[in-house]
């Protein structure tokens, strides 16, 4: 989108996330891009960030949030009698909108695609590791040189994709485009087979995705009914040797039963994320030798967080234009989120 000048007419926002992470989603040139587009109050102090958003809101048409932005709560949003729309410069809006908001009819955008591309991009690296089975190897690294078994010989590697969301789509797309030649499962109920057929995947019941999967890569939305969606029983049935990848929510895996499974040896397992998150410090998925850690990150992180800015910039010009908004998000389709 072209920068358009500074507008006397512009409305007023106010501009909400954690100090710590506020230079890096708006760096100056998207700050500045952003001020051409709106008048932007103060923000509110990071010390009692929930009582200040009352006030900051007061005369604010527009909200862009981020991480670190309060609820918005009913108390909240008494006292926002102007606000019409939420631009979320981050991922899921699940813990920052409430009836109250809905009811009110205010639009909300979220750059949850935006940060889709990081979190699919790292759940490709941590597919290509467990293809080459690395974490055992390197375990192994002194034992088992030169590395034989490195790579899964025999068929085409199958990999089962748990959810078509936003990440899990990317994942088949950017699986499609190597030359590993992989197959790929997907369950969804959402999905029929023909729209699975189109995103280059068969569409199969989660058992049998379990069961044929040497790879079970997780992207389902954390919902009543997912919690503890891989249960021992499912995971169970993933082939001896087989790998779990989980960079949606550590809530939808049985942490007990992976745990059981990974002590074992009998599955890998590489996770973003943990029930809980953070894990004790004692716990075994901590100290296992074929399992990977990380603390959350497969996100924008860094540099990568400007994009999340840029979006929400450019969903702000289009809502004050009246074009479609790319990132809305409407109360009847969050539950099904990611």
């Amino acid at each position: 989108m072209t920068e358009p000048s500074a507008r006397p007419d512009r409305p007023t926002a106010v501009c909400v996330l954690s100090p710590e992470v506020a230079g890096l989603v708006f760096p100056p040139d998207l700050r500045a891009r952003l001020d051409s587009l709106v008048r932007l109050a103060p923000a509110p102090a990071p010390s009692d960030a929930a009582t200040d958003l009352k006030a900051a809101l007061a005369d604010a048409e527009i909200l862009i949030s981020g991480w670190g932005c309060p609820p918005l709560t009913g108390d909240v949003l008494a006292a926002a009698s102007r606000l019409q729309f939420v631009a979320h410069a981050a991922g899921t809006v699940k813990s920052l909108v409430s009836e109250a908001l809905w009811d009110r009819d205010i639009v909300v955008s979220s750059a949850a695609d935006a940060n889709a591309v990081p979190v699919a991009s790292y759940t490709v690296a941590l597919i290509t590791l467990a293809a080459r089975r690395t974490l055992g190897m390197a375990a192994r690294y002194a034992d088992r040189w030169p590395p034989s078994d490195a790579r899964r010989g025999g068929d085409r590697l199958t990999v089962g994709i748990i959810g078509a969301s936003r990440v899990g789509r990317r994942v088949m797309a950017a699986l499609r485009r190597t030359d590993a030649g992989y197959r790929i499962l997907l369950h969804d109920p959402y999905v029929t087979d023909e729209e699975a057929a189109v995103l280059g995947a068969e569409c199969v019941e989660l058992a049998e995705l379990c069961r044929r999967s040497t790879v079970v890569s997780v992207h389902a939305p954390l919902l009543p009914e997912t919690v503890g969606l891989l249960d021992a029983a499912l995971l169970a049935r993933i082939p001896d040797g087989g790998a779990l990848i989980n960079t949606a929510r550590g809530a939808l895996v049985d942490t007990e039963a992976l745990t059981a499974e990974c002590a074992s040896g009998r599955l890998d397992a590489y996770l973003d994320v943990t029930e809980p998150e953070p894990l004790p410090p004692d716990h075994p998925l901590v100290t296992l030798p074929n399992v990977l850690l990380t603390p959350h990150i497969a996100g924008a992180q860094g540099s990568e967080t400007r994009r999340l800015g840029e979006y929400a910039v450019n969903e702000v010009e289009r809502w004050l234009t009246g074009e479609p908004l790319l990132g809305e998000v409407t109360r009847d389709a969050l539950p099904r989120l990611a």
